[in-house]
């Protein structure tokens, strides 16, 4: 519902989701969507980051990994403390969750949504292949310095989203808004040309060439062509989805917020939907295409089931220190050795009755060799 905006603003709009909507179907339907879509991402997310942490405590850590991990992470913050201002938003129809989180709630969720694209850009830097010494789990230095200087970076850039977020009093209801006096227009609406340019169209673009001619690279010229090319097919399919989903949201905020016409209701929370949306999906993309993710997903599995239903440990075979053919040779050593102090009684009657037989020198022992002259 579209209320008029005063004469002091050159900027009037909802913060935390579209308020004083008319109709039971989108206060019912827009809470399902985002509680269904928030507890599946959330349940991927918490599994990839389960798989990534025992893969660095086992030893088989990368610099992708650790940069993918900080991803997931980041679109698990999303989904549990963004995703549901919108939810509760929508069911009440009016704001309800006080000044604080109206002020801050815009803010924090395009810093985690800047924070996802940047994230993905600094995995170009990476290397994409398995170190060959064990890594530790804090990873590399650059990393710490990336992740730290990316978060600065993105809590600075929606700063104007909390400066002008404020609670209003219309008729009884209480709404969340975001008013933006005229004296800031002229500088505020050169910066909402810089903020999606730098924070979202420039980053995606540059990532996803980046990687579609590493791929061409990797797949003609990689020594190891198969396991490089399927690592950055993964990061292309991530970078790709999140320009792609994120898109409508960037768009329509862009739009509104340079002075045109408020796009339809139905459109905006189609955009939240995609936002949220693009969070849970890329732990399936990881689960599915990145082979360690989904052989640490695997391994998760019968770890589950095997103390579900209390699995009685398998038998030990006799541990000798050689291989598995010392092990027969012994084996056999020994069956010769207790089958040599037995003699069959058949052997044993034959070789008794000429034990003590002695032959004399003169005396042919075979006699049917000896040639004899025929009459």
């Amino acid at each position: 519902m579209d209320i008029d905006r005063p004469a002091n603003v050159s900027f009037f709009d909802f913060v935390g989701g579209i308020q004083l909507l008319q109709g039971d179907e989108a206060r019912t339907a827009m809470p399902a969507i985002l509680i269904g879509i928030c507890v599946s991402g959330a349940v991927g997310n918490l599994l990839v980051l389960l798989i990534f942490i025992r893969d660095f405590r086992n030893g088989r850590g990368s610099e992708v990994k650790a940069l993918l991990a900080s991803l997931a992470s980041t679109d698990l913050v999303i989904l549990l403390l963004c995703a549901p201002v919108r939810a509760v938003t929508y069911y009440k129809q009016t704001w309800t969750l006080g000044g604080f989180v109206c002020r801050t709630t815009d803010w924090f969720q395009h810093s985690c949504v800047v924070a996802k694209t940047l994230i993905l850009a600094a995995t170009t830097r990476a290397k994409h292949t398995l170190p060959h010494a064990p890594t530790p789990l804090h990873g590399p230095t650059w990393i710490h310095g990336a992740l730290v200087f990316i978060w600065t970076v993105s809590m600075m850039f929606p700063i104007p989203q909390m400066l002008f977020a404020s609670l209003l009093q219309y008729d009884s209801d209480t709404i969340c808004v975001s008013k933006m006096p005229v004296c800031a227009s002229e500088f505020m609406s050169l910066f909402y040309k810089i903020y999606p340019t730098a924070t979202f169209v420039m980053p995606v673009i540059l990532t996803t060439a980046y990687y579609t001619k590493t791929l061409h690279a990797a797949v003609n010229h990689a020594p190891s062509p198969q396991h490089q090319s399927k690592v950055i097919l993964v990061l292309l399919c991530l970078s790709g989805a999140l320009g792609l989903m994120l898109l409508p949201e960037w768009g329509t905020f862009t739009w509104v917020r340079l002075g045109y016409n408020k796009p339809p209701a139905g459109l905006l929370m189609f955009a939240q939907v995609l936002l949220y949306a693009c969070s849970a999906l890329s732990p399936v993309v990881l689960m599915t295409m990145y082979d360690d993710v989904r052989q640490g997903l695997v391994t998760l599995w019968f770890i589950a089931t095997c103390r579900s239903k209390k699995c009685a440990p398998p038998k030990k075979c006799p541990q000798t220190e050689g291989n598995g053919a010392e092990v027969g040779a012994n084996a056999m050593t020994n069956a010769v050795a207790q089958d040599a102090d037995k003699t069959f009684p058949d052997v044993e009657h034959f070789w008794t009755g000429r034990r003590n037989t002695q032959v004399e020198d003169e005396q042919d022992p075979v006699p049917w060799e000896k040639e004899e002259k025929m009459l």
